[in-house]
């Protein structure tokens, strides 16, 4: 990997992690539209751990609140109803699906899921479940006609039960295309939380497994040797800079503003997808054979 390849990577990174238009598939397409090889799994992991690092600095206040209530909690009873401390057990409960699913579907997380045809059709798709529950969201904020403004849930109104399933939504992201906070912040729309209160468990859900993904690969890829680390390095910094502005400016988006944008680009991208890998312009498995 070139320094130029890797820059251009860390920076898609960085754009894409935070949106809903899933970053391993722009990581996969960006690869093969330049005709480069294909960055891999191990290189989405890695690069990860940047815009990780980026959430973590952006909700340091966030985080650091619920990891001393929750470690109060383990030994002081009257804590375990606190706020703080329950959200620290729902993003452990909640992480527990994409662990699982990510040891037992490994090899395919790293071969037939990078195959571009079933990454236009998750792009698609989730852009479609993305669109329904966004509108369902704005209905229910704005009331509708002839209806009663209804009130939507916020991370105070978080349950066991809603915690499991954003998890599962989360661990739905395995497959490129997904996105890992457009299946969680559709998940919340559809529960019933705000779109404030959805991205922003999104984002604290997914740094256990993020970083622990991204650990993982880096001791599998220092094995192996795989990875050129320099370029790799540099693409994590690229990532985490990128991704920092980029978290900034999207809590600020959602307050005011729908995700219809993203839900159209998404269906966009699936279709041009599809019709060049139809017509023969793009082969499904481009950049692959290439290492």
């Amino acid at each position: 990997m070139s320094w130029f390849e890797s820059f251009i990577l860390g920076l898609v990174q960085g754009l894409t992690e935070f949106l809903p238009i899933s970053s391993s598939a722009h990581l996969r397409l960006t690869a093969a539209f330049a005709g480069w090889h294909d960055p891999g799994a191990a290189f989405t992991a890695i690069t990860q751990i940047g815009t990780e690092a980026a959430v973590l600095i952006y909700f340091r206040k966030d985080i650091a609140r619920i990891i001393s209530a929750w470690s109060r909690s383990l030994f002081n009873k009257d804590m375990r109803g606190d706020h703080d401390a329950r959200m620290g057990w729902l993003v452990i409960i909640g992480s527990i699906p994409i662990g699982v699913l990510g040891v037992t579907f490994k090899d395919q997380i790293e071969g037939p899921f990078r195959d571009l045809r079933l990454i236009a059709t998750t792009l698609i798709v989730m852009g479609i479940v993305l669109g329904i529950a966004d509108r369902m969201a704005a209905r229910d904020e704005t009331g509708g006609k002839h209806r009663a403004i209804k009130e939507r849930k916020n991370l105070t109104d978080l349950s066991t039960k809603d915690g499991l399933i954003f998890g599962l939504c989360q661990a739905m992201a395995l497959i490129p295309g997904v996105s890992r906070s457009g299946a969680t912040i559709s998940g919340g729309l559809l529960l019933g939380y705000t779109r404030e209160s959805a991205a922003r468990y999104s984002f604290l859900l997914a740094i256990p497994a993020v970083l622990a993904s991204g650990v993982f690969e880096l001791k599998d890829a220092s094995e192996s040797g795989h990875v050129s680390w320099p370029p790799t390095i540099f693409a994590t910094i690229i990532a985490f800079v990128v991704g920092y502005a980029v978290i900034a400016w999207f809590m600020k988006f959602i307050t005011t503003k729908s995700f219809m944008p993203f839900v159209i680009y998404r269906i966009l991208l699936g279709i041009v997808l599809f019709a060049l890998v139809a017509t023969g312009h793009l082969s499904p498995h481009a950049g692959e054979s290439a290492g």
